[in-house]
């Protein structure tokens, strides 16, 4: 059945590829985007099918806007945020005011104008801050090390509030180094992974920081997507969080040398700057297991195919992303 999708951060990396995925799937879909290149939104993820797509220009801390969008949607995918973990420490005020206070703007607008509509926001594995378990579990304490993972994580928690206290139908999935087409691959302020990929595909140096012997987790965007609709499917979905994560875990430094290996340029390593080292959180080694087990969602794509596509998209238009 055709549904009406809302996606916040719409033109950026993930909401872009949540907007294919829902016209391929028969819905009406909507973006609302701030335009703001601080927030990674980019024409160019859309312009394929933009046509197809209702594009509102406003941002989510403002209550009128968030209005307009929600009123009549019956899913809202919340990806808007300011996603620099470096930047977060820099402006730590705005990214609190967009993160945190937008998120509930955005809740709080759907209670009072759209309150049966479904909601799925999206988190980040780096709320939880240093292991300190064998593995990371939806259930693991966070101690998160900069500002960005620090306001995502109580943007979550007012997502689960807002499920708890007033019976929205909300959702929580955790994300951890998605890659692939359609993403920020300009400079490393969207993450490590697509910054390797954007370098690579300049055949430029691809520089690790340390060892790289950090071991992390890395999520193709169509399997994060497939777990995305899957929260917003699920009735079991609601008022949960989930670790949407691949099954294989790397280290940086092999995730550089598979880069470098199907996409190009060398790897070569650096000492640690000061103010990165003080935001790594170490080895990341997440379990999937609750995903798997309530939503029934298997990750589907393996690190080397999901590099040979990421190539063949950024081949065509790579001028665009750079």
């Amino acid at each position: 059945m055709a549904r009406r999708i809302l996606i916040t951060g719409g033109l950026g990396f993930i909401g872009s590829n949540l907007a294919l995925r829902s016209l391929e799937l028969g819905h009406e879909v909507t973006l609302l985007d701030n335009m703001s290149p601080e927030a990674g939104g980019n024409q160019a993820n859309v312009e394929d099918f933009a046509a197809d797509l209702r594009i509102l220009e406003g941002d989510i801390r403002d209550e009128d806007t968030c209005r307009e969008a929600l009123v009549g949607q019956d899913v809202v995918f919340h990806c808007a945020a300011l996603t620099s973990h470096l930047g977060s420490m820099h402006n730590p005020r705005e990214n609190v005011a967009v993160n945190c206070l937008g998120t509930i703007t955005l809740l709080d607008a759907m209670r009072q104008y759209n309150p049966g509509s479904r909601f799925v926001y999206v988190g980040t594995s780096t709320q939880t801050g240093p292991m300190r378990t064998a593995k990371v579990d939806e259930l693991h304490p966070e101690f998160p090390v900069d500002m960005y993972s620090a306001n995502k994580s109580a943007a979550e928690k007012y997502t689960l509030i807002y499920a708890k206290a007033y019976g929205l139908a909300t959702s929580v999935v955790r994300l951890a180094n998605v890659y692939g087409p359609r993403a920020h691959i300009r400079n490393a302020q969207f993450g490590f992974v697509n910054f390797f990929i954007g370098l690579a595909l300049q055949g430029r140096d691809i520089t690790i920081f340390g060892d790289g012997a950090q071991s992390r987790n890395l999520s193709y965007v169509s399997d994060c997507v497939e777990a995305l609709f899957a929260a917003a499917n699920a009735p079991e979905a609601i008022g949960e969080v989930f670790f949407a994560a691949a099954d294989e875990h790397y280290s940086v430094a092999q995730i550089a040398a598979a880069i470098a290996e199907c996409l190009g340029g060398q790897v070569r390593f650096d000492p640690w700057p000061k103010e990165r080292k003080a935001i790594d959180v170490g080895d990341m080694l997440i379990d999937n297991q609750k995903i798997k087990q309530v939503l029934g969602w298997q990750p589907q794509t393996g690190l080397r195919h999901g590099l040979a596509q990421t190539l063949a998209y950024y081949q065509a238009r790579l001028d665009r992303y750079l």
